[in-house]
């Protein structure tokens, strides 16, 4: 249940996000509701507004909510300072909500029950996740993968795009005479995302055929001449090339443990899908838009 909130100790534009604060409000009302209930014997009260209890509990929950939002530069103790005082403010809010009754309220009713049923699927996800990373299925996700990547090569590649041939020819007549690639590309070019040209390493179906085609067939060093794709014209320097290599487990870990929870996660909600009887009023859309998927960049696939 995330949500964006900047403390009007440091940012005074909080004032301004009044679309924000129903949210808020919503969320405040159910942890004024929990602290009516006996604060456990572990948990540490950090402060009190107007004698309601803010516990090391509350903290953490608050972190899990609005922590990816904090400011980066506040670590340590200001981000500890920074979440209570969130939760201060929120609990003054709360506190001015209950006295103006807006818990008894039907839009109220409404966005509790849709926070509660976020809550119940947020935390059975959850559940699913933890269960679903254990070392040992990292560890296998990662061996099959490992063991069913396919033989291939990476190439390390510059090029200079231009709309026309004439210009492609201009460009691998000055590069051909001396000048650095890097320093034409870097005047020339229209790809924005290729620094100098530079498109780092990159396997053949991440690239348009006709760019594929022409790297593959080129010796180290050599400098194309004028490619035609989609995109138009390039100019093409093949600096290395190598036998693609799977990157060990300490590199991806974290990506592997993603693909296993959200692997877990929806092969849960598939499941549950074919045991439930879902009735639509309206069909679901069919069709994507016509102009989805087109990224406008050079390298189609690669960007």
């Amino acid at each position: 249940m995330s949500h964006a909130y900047r403390n009007p100790r440091y940012d005074n534009r909080a004032a301004h996000k009044a679309p924000g604060l129903a949210l808020g409000l919503a969320i405040g009302v159910c942890a004024f509701f929990a602290a009516a209930v006996a604060v456990p014997a572990q948990a540490k009260v950090l402060a009190k507004v107007n004698g309601v209890e803010i516990t090391d509990e509350d903290m953490k929950l608050a972190m899990e909510d609005i922590g990816p939002g904090i400011p980066r530069q506040l670590e340590g103790k200001a981000r500890e300072t920074y979440l209570l005082d969130f939760l201060i403010d929120e609990q003054l809010v709360v506190q001015k909500a209950q006295a103006d009754k807006l818990a008894e309220t039907p839009d109220f009713a409404k966005r509790l029950a849709y926070l509660r049923d976020k809550a119940l699927m947020e935390t059975l996800l959850g559940k699913v996740a933890k269960d679903a990373s254990t070392d040992a299925a990292i560890k296998q996700t990662y061996d099959d993968a490992a063991k069913n990547q396919k033989p291939d090569t990476e190439y390390h590649a510059h090029h200079i795009l231009v709309p026309t041939e004439e210009e492609a020819k201009a460009a691998q007549k000055r590069v051909k005479a001396g000048e650095d690639f890097a320093k034409v590309a870097g005047e020339l070019s229209k790809d924005p995302g290729a620094k100098g040209g530079d498109l780092g390493w990159f396997t053949k179906d991440r690239m348009v055929p006709e760019f594929s085609e022409a790297v593959s067939k080129m010796e180290l060093g050599q400098v194309s001449d004028p490619v035609k794709s989609q995109f138009g014209w390039h100019v093409i320097k093949l600096d290395e090339k190598r036998a693609k290599v799977f990157p060990p487990m300490d590199q991806v870990r974290e990506q592997v443990a993603r693909y296993v929870v959200q692997k877990a996660q929806s092969e849960l909600v598939t499941k549950l899908r074919e045991g439930a009887k879902i009735e639509r009023t309206e069909p679901p859309a069919t069709e994507a838009p016509k102009d989805a998927g087109k990224s406008g960049k050079v390298e189609e696939k690669k960007k």
